[in-house]
């Protein structure tokens, strides 16, 4: 299923198998495929010169620290390169303690309701972020109510 979503087309018209399911042989080719275009960390890392400017303070990442897929410690890399970037990232990395996958940040309610409000979550973020940023004498005052 993920050679549908990341894997580049073999030559026979179909996604490239990241490894044989008989033998499980991994095919190196397509995994530094995946790595190159669809791993964050490794992308961050890379091009942390050029992206670091234009990402300063707008990142936030949760995640549950029992992840079922165990993205939590994907996530623990990127928070590590975070703490030593150059320049800075001013980003957020939350851990739900005991969280599963999907958890959003909230630490007040369980996963199962705090999803149902995303909008009330991210919303108060956008406008700190707008008005952080806004322009000398943008209107920043009319459209909040």
């Amino acid at each position: 299923m993920w050679e549908s979503v990341y894997s580049p087309v073999g030559a026979d018209g179909y996604p490239k198998p990241i490894w044989n399911k008989l033998t499980g042989v991994i095919d190196h080719s397509v995994a530094q495929y995946w790595r190159d275009n669809y791993d964050l960390s490794y992308i961050l890392k890379r091009d942390w010169k050029t992206l670091g400017p234009k990402l300063n303070g707008k990142l936030r990442i949760y995640v549950g620290d029992m992840d079922n897929y165990y993205l939590n410690d994907a996530v623990y890399l990127v928070d590590n390169f975070f703490r030593s970037a150059n320049p800075p990232a001013n980003a957020v990395v939350d851990y739900g303690d005991r969280d599963e996958h999907c958890w959003n940040g909230d630490h007040t309610r369980p996963n199962a309701y705090s999803r149902l409000r995303y909008v009330q979550m991210v919303m108060p973020w956008a406008v700190e972020r707008m008005l952080k940023t806004a322009p000398a004498g943008a209107d920043t005052r009319s459209w909040r109510y």
